[in-house]
């Protein structure tokens, strides 16, 4: 049980053909690519071999030493705290948003794996190559103990075929640290902000998951603390246009997380949290912690930026009934609802926001 993603996972040369039949309805929903799922990618390994880290050396071999003693090697493990859970009571509403919560998760962990994998194995710097088996090695414990958590549903994800059949999208290294930085640093806020609230309410843990989150997310922050280490090397990545990059990267995905988590409202009523109040949370945490290697920070008491994460939301709701209505008129209602959210995003990305001056140093430690 619990086991890592094996090479034999991403390894597996069999035809796409000769595996479909093999491929469940789960593995299926992770295959599935939108603008609101987790996505694979690839990128341009020479030029991150030219990733120059001493101008961050101290700090950098810091982090690769804390990295190098692998301090949750034994915690993706089910123990005595791991609770029997009668998976078959659960409500159907949040037994299905349960499920799609942990296949996006692991999909998430995954492309996480698949990309840090793919950078050892194609680099040539011999740093970054040892930093990325490291991350490889944290998010292959992830994505199996989560996989063997959709198990106890009758259910698993084939991850050997996920790596060769879901699609790819191509990222300049840049974009790659801005958009990694900070899904590693808004797991972190996520699944810390989920444990202190069980820590509190344990009568809202309907599963035992969620008892591992705290150390989990400790990996999630180490693994962003790598990617703010890189981006502080290069000055240039911090000024100019990519600074407009940086906001658009910070809009997208707080944007994305509000619309997916109120597709989930099962899943949040059962944790008793408010959804809104949620990620506003998060996306402080988040955005204080991001001050360690960005130049700004989104306004987030601006109400016209709360306001357009509730339009972008109700959009989505929207387009999901089009998507549903289907047929010409379903495919004009989409088409019409994602001018929309273009528009509802353009607005956002216009409000002002707030300038950051960088600390002399990078390194935080995750005290939340």
């Amino acid at each position: 049980m619990n086991k890592p993603v094996s090479n034999t996972d991403l390894a597996d040369h069999r035809t796409l053909d000769d595996r479909k039949s093999a491929v469940n309805d789960t593995t299926r929903s992770a295959l599935v690519s939108t603008m609101l799922t987790p996505r694979f990618y690839t990128t341009d390994f020479e030029e991150m071999d030219r990733i120059n880290v001493e101008p961050v050396r101290v700090e950098w071999d810091a982090l690769i030493a804390q990295m190098r003693s692998d301090p949750n090697q034994g915690h993706f493990k089910r123990n005595e705290e791991w609770d029997d859970v009668d998976l078959d009571a659960l409500p159907a509403d949040l037994r299905e948003e349960l499920i799609d919560f942990l296949v996006s998760s692991l999909t998430s962990e995954f492309s996480g794996c698949v990309l840090y994998k793919e950078m050892k194995r194609r680099g040539k710097n011999k740093e970054i190559c040892e930093l990325f088996g490291y991350m490889s090695r944290d998010e292959s414990r992830h994505a199996g103990f989560i996989n063997d958590a959709l198990k106890d549903f009758g259910i698993g994800v084939n991850m050997g075929f996920l790596a060769k059949a879901k699609k790819y999208t191509y990222f300049k290294p840049k974009f790659i640290y801005y958009a990694t930085y900070l899904s590693e640093k808004i797991g972190y806020a996520r699944y810390i902000t989920i444990f202190r609230h069980l820590e509190q309410h344990p009568e809202h843990r309907f599963h035992p998951i969620f008892k591992w989150f705290r150390q989990w997310c400790n990996d999630e922050f180490s693994h962003g603390e790598a990617f703010s280490l890189i981006i502080r090397s290069d000055p240039r990545l911090l000024r100019g246009r990519n600074k407009l990059w940086i906001k658009f990267f910070l809009l997208a995905v707080f944007a994305t997380m509000y619309v997916r988590d109120h597709m989930r409202p099962a899943f949040h009523k059962a944790l008793g949290v408010n959804i809104e109040d949620y990620d506003l949370r998060v996306f402080r945490l988040t955005s204080e912690i991001s001050r360690q290697c960005f130049p700004l920070v989104l306004d987030l008491e601006h109400p016209a930026l709360i306001e357009g994460f509730r339009r972008m939301e109700r959009i989505n709701r929207r387009m999901q009934a089009a998507t549903e209505r289907g047929g010409l008129s379903g495919r004009l209602g989409r088409a019409w609802w994602g001018l929309a959210a273009g528009a509802n995003f353009l607005r956002m990305y216009m409000i002002p926001a707030k300038k950051n001056d960088l600390p002399a140093t990078s390194r935080l430690q995750p005290v939340w």
